[in-house]
């Protein structure tokens, strides 16, 4: 099914279950919703909601001037169109971003959150970085080419989703954490390289109803590394 938002066309997937509570999936940045599918299966006797965020899967390739924000705005926007009224969300990573602000912003819909190795906070940064950000900068000045400068995500993007990017990642969400009132559940690679632990533990001080759970011998993608851990960890939480 489809929906337009602003500029895109919106793909997600629809399993009504005629359950009270929704559970609305939301994948991480270069994914789609199919890297959390999976979870239905576990879960089939609950309504369920899947979106592709775009530029990915099978919404809209090219957006404009969106902000972190403008999706968490499209995600209340589907479940508007469904008439849905109370959610758990589950966020991996970029998810993760959206679950925390819909978590503070829309209090009375979010009944429960998962956060599965969630971006959104502030990083701690190394001298050798912020010496990479002064060569990038000094080269564009001068007109070098910069095109090894960047992440691979950064760099598998054309000059608007740049500036999309650029604007995600610098948009932090500490201050978010203390708002948060639905009960959360926190889950974490032990060998996340992304999304390291010490921000799951910032996570779990700064969130009242917080638990969390590390995950041995798993990275950034948790839910893959150690599937069943984290099904288990999720079914018992929603």
């Amino acid at each position: 099914m489809t929906k337009n938002f602003r500029d895109a066309t919106i793909f997600y997937e629809f399993f009504d279950r005629k359950s009270e509570v929704v559970n609305v999936f939301l994948h991480g940045w270069g994914c789609d919703h199919q890297s959390l599918l999976f979870c239905q299966e576990r879960l089939n006797k609950q309504s369920a909601l899947f979106v592709d965020f775009p530029p990915f899967g099978r919404s809209s390739q090219h957006i404009k001037n969106w902000s972190i924000f403008t999706y968490a705005n499209m995600v209340m926007s589907i479940c508007q169109h469904l008439k849905i009224k109370k959610i758990n969300i589950i966020g991996h990573s970029f998810g993760g971003r959206i679950g925390i602000i819909l978590a503070v912003l829309c209090k009375n819909e979010v009944q429960k959150l998962v956060l599965v190795d969630s971006a959104g906070l502030k990083p701690k940064r190394s001298l050798k970085f912020y010496f990479k950000v002064l060569a990038y900068k000094i080269r564009r000045k001068l007109g070098l080419d910069v095109s090894k400068y960047g992440s691979v995500d950064f760099r598998a993007l054309d000059s608007d989703m740049r500036e999309i990017f650029k604007s995600i990642v610098s948009t932090h969400l500490d201050d978010f954490l203390p708002f948060i009132t639905a009960p959360t559940l926190i889950v974490f690679g032990k060998d996340d390289k992304t999304t390291p632990v010490y921000m799951a533990r910032k996570m779990k001080r700064k969130i009242k109803n917080s638990k969390l759970v590390l995950l041995e011998g798993a990275g950034h993608f948790s839910f893959v590394d150690r599937r069943l851990e984290f099904l288990s960890q999720l079914e018992k939480f929603v």
